[in-house]
């Protein structure tokens, strides 16, 4: 798969059929439209393209609106690759492409990338200042002679499947069942191991603490059952996320305990799969209680399949 970064300079010889949207997630909606961009191109001799943002568009228009991020960039370049997507365009939001109307937007598709055709979602918009619709993009193919699939919403249990709906279910419910589903993977968090107090250690429950990216969701406080990947491996974990109450931090940290795993891996990046909510964060009387309560989550999360 092409990796591009790209602000329409680039010109192409190949056909191509493309994908619009910024995908956070990359849930259940998007694989559709992102899959059905794959099939027409392959139908057609011509290669499936993604034209994404490589950063939300509110972090230059206004970064105190923007919303959390789901998934990192090489985390999306992956699940895409996987797909089989033939190329991929994380495109630079500036103070520049902000202020590219809707029809030379599409005009700059079409001429530096050879569009033949473009598939969206049922809410697609474009351009400057969002002017650009799913209505306009209709017009503007009748225009311009080239092909437009607009995708429906994908619904789950009656409900639209949204990065925005998924983004709250992490934060506010922690439902990783539910979030896995949508997403049609774990939610996964990564970032570097730092010190910490180490008192999990002293209680025999060492732990690895993450030093996150603030600007990804945080599940909703309290402790998980999860899976770490760490130098091609996978653990089963205990994460949790919150205050630890019990010996009053006043920091959000993201603790885990990596059963079956030994060694020193501070600085070194882990992945944390979120697998499911086991139970809120507690303060409890005293540190024994926390090692006995600890042990049983421990027990719990031994008990559930590699898968």
């Amino acid at each position: 798969m092409k990796v591009m970064e790209d602000n329409f300079k680039e010109h192409f010889r190949e056909n191509t059929y493309i994908a619009l949207g910024s995908f956070d997630g990359l849930h259940l909606g998007h694989m559709r439209l992102i899959n059905k961009t794959i099939e027409l191109a392959r139908s057609s001799g011509a290669e499936s393209m993604v034209f994404t943002f490589k950063n939300h568009p509110l972090m230059t228009i206004n970064p105190d609106l923007a919303p959390k991020i789901l998934m990192d960039n090489q985390s999306k370049i992956d699940v895409l690759r996987d797909a089989g997507l033939d190329i991929i365009n994380m495109v630079n939001f500036n103070r520049e492409f902000m202020k590219i109307g809707p029809e030379d937007f599409v005009v700059n598709l079409l001429n530096n990338y050879r569009a033949k055709g473009f598939v969206v979602g049922f809410n697609y918009r474009f351009g400057y200042k969002n002017l650009g619709d799913v209505d306009l993009l209709r017009k503007l193919s009748k225009k311009y002679e080239f092909h437009l699939n607009v995708i429906d919403s994908v619904k789950y249990k009656g409900h639209v499947v949204s990065s925005s709906i998924i983004r709250t279910i992490i934060a506010d419910e922690g439902d990783m069942g539910k979030v896995s589903k949508l997403l049609t993977r774990p939610f996964m968090i990564q970032g570097r191991v730092m010190h910490g107090k180490e008192l999990g250690r002293k209680l025999g429950f060492p732990t690895v603490n993450l030093d996150y990216d603030k600007k990804f969701v945080i599940p909703k406080g309290g402790v998980y059952y999860t899976m770490v990947e760490f130098d091609g491996k996978i653990f089963k974990g205990i994460t949790n996320v919150g205050y630890n109450p019990t010996t009053y931090d006043n920091k959000l940290s993201i603790e885990t305990n990596m059963l079956g795993f030994e060694g020193d891996i501070y600085g070194k990046n882990i992945k944390i799969y979120f697998i499911e909510r086991i139970r809120d964060e507690v303060k409890f009387n005293s540190l024994a209680e926390l090692a006995q309560q600890l042990e049983m989550d421990k027990m719990y999360v031994n008990k559930k399949n590699e898968n």
